[in-house]
């Protein structure tokens, strides 16, 4: 009989989830502060987008050699390195970047640590949570994510208003410190499982051979790239939009930052009920309807810009709402169709697939908001940089519409 202490109840996923709050406070400390960045670094739209960028390929390659360590070495020890690696490299980017170059440099290497509290804790939730509560401890795992990345945001925002983007940026610096003590603390129960491999199976007939699985992995590819961009600049649409409604610059970033970190808490919300309600109605039907919503949305969010805050910001609520709404439908969907000793491998390769296409999204973003807009003024011509991410959303749409009739496990 196992441990009853050492299962995956729900206080524990609950804390876990909490823990990771806390981790990913800097993921987005660089997309809050883009209008100020610009204005006193001297940087291009494209500019900013290449900080993110840098996080984002070096968040990717986190993912793959993280999850590739899960398979060999156990999912519970890969998430007690990375956390600790987070809090550090955190803790580095919020003390000392300053300018573009040590920005770009220590917000990279920052990236490279986190892919550990992710990718591995799939695997973990995959493994110990019953096959008929998965979607909704997946949602829990998922949400985590966007609650940090509100917390983040408005970290930053307040940070911003109290001494500017520096102190926004020390305060995002030092909350993953507390959040790898409890990610730390509340995974000791849990046991570090190490599947066995098939020696005549190899990772790479999970990708090319498995039709569900390839399927899964490109509209999560697809997905990626439409959510990364928008979570990189929806901060700054927004405090574009207060701009053109007469606020100032500082003004403008902050209200921009703050009403996106609440944009973030719709997409936790949207995890939470996608990841249930795809136990109950199957992993297909959802993986449509929300993709298919997200890219409409995608489709015409840019060009309201001019639209009264008051109007837009619920719009935007929206679609983050449906942009995010599939993750944890995804990455449950994938667990239930690949083996378990190659899954860590084959979400390693998905996540290096979607990252490295979410890092490329915000710098195109930021280059065609460039190309469309007059240099040193706040862009006022969103919509084509926001159709772009669009495209990922009608891929993905697709990938959903080929997968055969879900059946729940």
């Amino acid at each position: 009989m196992p441990d009853p202490a050492s299962a995956l109840t729900l206080p524990r996923i609950i804390a876990l989830s909490v823990a990771r709050v806390f981790l990913f406070a800097t993921f987005m400390s660089v997309a809050a502060a883009i209008p100020l960045l610009t204005v006193e670094w001297g940087i291009s739209a494209a500019g900013a987008g290449a900080i993110v960028t840098s996080f984002t390929i070096g968040y990717a390659v986190s993912l793959f050699v993280f999850a590739w360590a899960t398979d060999h070495y156990g999912a519970k020890r890969m998430a007690y390195l990375s956390a600790w690696a987070a809090a550090i490299t955190s803790l580095a980017f919020g003390l000392f970047a300053r300018d573009w170059w040590s920005a770009f440099i220590l917000y990279g290497i920052a990236g490279l640590a986190q892919g550990g509290v992710y990718t591995p804790l799939i695997v973990l939730f995959a493994d110990e949570a019953p096959a008929d509560k998965r979607g909704n401890a997946m949602g829990w795992l998922i949400a985590s994510t966007s609650v940090g990345y509100a917390a983040s945001l408005a970290t930053v925002g307040i940070g911003i208003a109290l001494g500017g983007w520096k102190l926004g940026f020390i305060l995002s610096g030092i909350l993953p410190t507390i959040g790898a003590v409890l990610l730390i603390w509340f995974m000791r129960p849990l046991e570090n499982r190490i599947h066995d491999r098939s020696g005549d199976l190899r990772v790479r007939d999970e990708l090319l051979h498995n039709r569900e699985a390839g399927l899964l992995v490109a509209g999560y590819t697809a997905h990626t790239w439409e959510l990364l961009g928008m979570w990189a600049w929806i901060p700054a649409f927004i405090a574009a939009s207060f701009a053109i409604a007469g606020a100032g610059t500082e003004s403008a970033t902050v209200s921009g930052a703050l009403f996106s970190g609440i944009l973030h808490l719709f997409g936790a919300v949207a995890a939470f009920a996608m990841g249930r309600l795809s136990d109950r109605t199957g992993r297909k039907p959802v993986l449509i309807a929300v993709a298919l919503i997200a890219a409409l949305m995608s489709f015409g969010i840019g060009w309201l810009v001019a639209t009264p805050p008051a109007l837009l910001i619920p719009i935007a609520f929206l679609y983050a709402f449906m942009c995010l709404g599939d993750s944890p439908v995804l990455s449950i969907a994938l667990a239930e169709v690949v083996r378990p000793g190659y899954l860590g491998a084959v979400l390693g390769w998905r996540g290096l697939f979607g990252f490295g296409a979410g890092a490329i999204s915000p710098i195109v973003f930021g280059a065609v908001l460039d190309l469309t807009n007059a240099a040193g003024s706040t862009p006022t011509l969103w919509g084509p940089a926001f159709m772009l991410l669009g495209a990922g959303g009608v891929i993905a749409t697709g990938c959903a519409l080929a997968l055969r009739p879900a059946r729940n496990p």
